[in-house]
């Protein structure tokens, strides 16, 4: 905002209460209520207000402040903001970005802890992001901003105060829609993103004190999909475990799982498996934690690949 005068924050309360996460908290008495702008209740308003001003060349950060709260504004996203470049053959960008924090961990009810990003994905036209901890987050919202394309920028919510990260300002991030190995192993290869990255990482912390070794891979992308550090992996370790908080059919997962399968058939040792949310609405806050998946479900599915 500093940078680009043309970059807007839109959303419900994001302005004088700082969003419900504190995420712009400040930006309104910094860049004024022009620009950091708290909305009306009205998510398909938000969006098509967005979609106007991109046209206008400006490049607006929406927020929806729970991912459950973002199917209002679904026709306005997949009818709109997903077609416009391709409707104008290139001459009208669409640089919005919608933030959308994700996924459960917070005991809180439906439409707050939901993980709708397979809806996204399936829509050409939109790109995907899903980061997991603070260093990336902090690059990657500013590499989706400065995108001519829209981009769904998912935030896994349990994330936002749980953790803190040094920032190297020298360095040079990674490209946007990129995957990355966080954990060399040789023994199953885990892929996950968001908020199921650091439960993989403890589960590779598990596994190590008996003896296997898992490499874990953080998606970051989610579309376009960049499988070639899974492929990579997978034909070293020969299995692959894909995790996600999202319901498991026709998740991310099924895609990932489906490729790979094509590219690594001979390298396969085992099926590829799939651990994800039961495919039930999301439950009530006491019992989201039997919904999750957890330490135990993701070892269990790697003994049981293992055991191929």
């Amino acid at each position: 905002m500093e940078h680009d005068d043309k970059v807007l924050v839109m959303g419900e309360d994001v302005g004088r209460l700082g969003g419900v996460f504190r995420i712009t908290d400040g930006l309104q008495k910094d860049f004024g209520d022009d620009r950091v702008i708290d909305t009306p209740l009205a998510e398909s308003g938000i969006v098509g207000t967005a979609v106007g001003l991109a046209m206008r060349g400006y490049r607006p950060v929406v927020e929806i402040q729970f991912d459950g709260f973002v199917y209002p504004a679904y026709d306005q996203i997949v009818s709109q903001v997903a077609k416009i470049r391709a409707r104008t053959d290139g001459r009208t960008a669409m640089p919005v970005v919608i933030r959308i924090p994700f996924g459960g961990g917070i005991g809180a009810v439906e439409h707050h802890s939901e993980s709708p990003e397979a809806q996204f994905v399936h829509t050409p036209g939109l790109k995907v992001v899903a980061c997991s901890n603070p260093a990336d987050g902090y690059a990657m919202i500013q590499q989706a901003i400065a995108s001519d394309d829209p981009v769904v920028f998912l935030e896994p919510k349990r994330q936002y105060h749980s953790e803190k990260a040094d920032v190297d300002l020298a360095a040079e991030p990674a490209p946007l829609f990129s995957s990355r190995v966080v954990r060399p192993g040789t023994d199953v290869t885990v892929a996950a993103y968001g908020p199921t990255v650091r439960t993989a990482l403890r589960a590779a912390d598990a596994a190590a004190e008996d003896g296997t070794s898992l490499e874990v891979i953080d998606l970051r992308t989610l579309s376009p999909l960049d499988l070639d550090p899974v492929v990579e992996s997978v034909r070293r370790t020969g299995r692959l475990v894909v995790v996600h908080e999202a319901h498991t059919t026709l998740g991310v997962g099924t895609e990932v799982a489906a490729r790979v399968t094509e590219e690594c058939f001979y390298s396969l040792e085992a099926p590829v498996l799939r651990v994800g949310g039961f495919d039930v609405p999301y439950p009530a806050a006491r019992i989201e934690e039997a919904f999750l998946p957890d330490l135990d479900r993701l070892l269990d599915a790697v003994d049981r690949s293992l055991a191929f």
